[in-house]
């Protein structure tokens, strides 16, 4: 049974790392206490900081007994998948991340960890690595990932982040028009907007995916030949 937080962010305004997030995270991890962290989105900051970031950001979990530990410190990386309690993975460079879970042939063992139901809290770029692919990513190609699939454990394509914002004088595209190109390549594949500040919480059933969306603001669902509809919070998207 799945068991995951997708969430858009890691930060909301006048608020720390994570902050907005702490409550939903216990819930999702349970009794879950020994936590691998993969850090592979950070690009300019390196994985140990980014490590001590969610620590820091998470202090109020760390001091009930909740350990997390980045995987590059593990000698053997996929058995610290399988012998940890929960799995976290941070934002920043979906293209990075990919790259380099492919890298360490770690995508096929973390989807499995996922489908057997351990806890998995994920957040922008570690939210986005969820979808089917990571074709509606914000982030700029960096690196070649060798592929844009990715782990599959939802069949919708995610956009964190998601704002359809336009700042004065502004001549390109929208994101919502960017999502309709998506659409317009692949119309059978839907795309749901995450804005700042939701999440979605995937919980596995008998009869499949429940699947809600939490926080302040209406999501969106962006299918082919539709007009975008608002989706409020609170609602099952599955």
């Amino acid at each position: 049974m799945k068991n995951l937080l997708l969430l858009s962010n890691s930060r909301m305004p006048d608020r720390g790392y994570l902050e907005h997030a702490v409550d939903a995270i216990r819930e999702t991890l349970g009794d879950a206490k020994k936590v691998v962290l993969i850090p592979f989105a950070s690009v300019t900051i390196v994985w140990d900081s980014t490590a001590k970031n969610v620590r820091l950001g998470l202090q109020v979990l760390r001091d009930e007994g909740v350990e997390i530990t980045a995987i590059h410190h593990f000698k053997d990386p996929i058995a610290a998948l399988a012998e940890c309690d929960a799995i976290m993975v941070n934002g920043g460079n979906t293209f990075n991340l990919l790259h380099h879970l492919r890298r360490k042939e770690l995508i096929v063992p973390l989807r499995n960890e996922i489908l057997k139901g351990k806890p998995y809290v994920g957040w922008s770029a570690g939210s986005g690595i969820c979808a089917p692919t990571i074709r509606t990513s914000n982030d700029m190609p960096i690196i070649d990932p060798a592929g844009l699939d990715s782990l599959g454990v939802i069949n919708f394509q995610l956009n964190a982040h998601y704002t359809n914002a336009v700042p004065e004088g502004w001549m390109g595209e929208t994101r919502d028009q960017r999502l309709a190109e998506f659409l317009h390549i692949n119309p059978t594949m839907p795309v749901f907007g995450l804005p700042e500040g939701d999440w979605l919480r995937v919980k596995g059933t008998p009869l499949g995916d429940e699947i809600t969306l939490h926080g302040p603001f209406p999501g969106k669902w962006f299918r082919a030949g539709q007009e975008p509809a608002e989706v409020a919070s609170g609602s099952l998207l599955a």
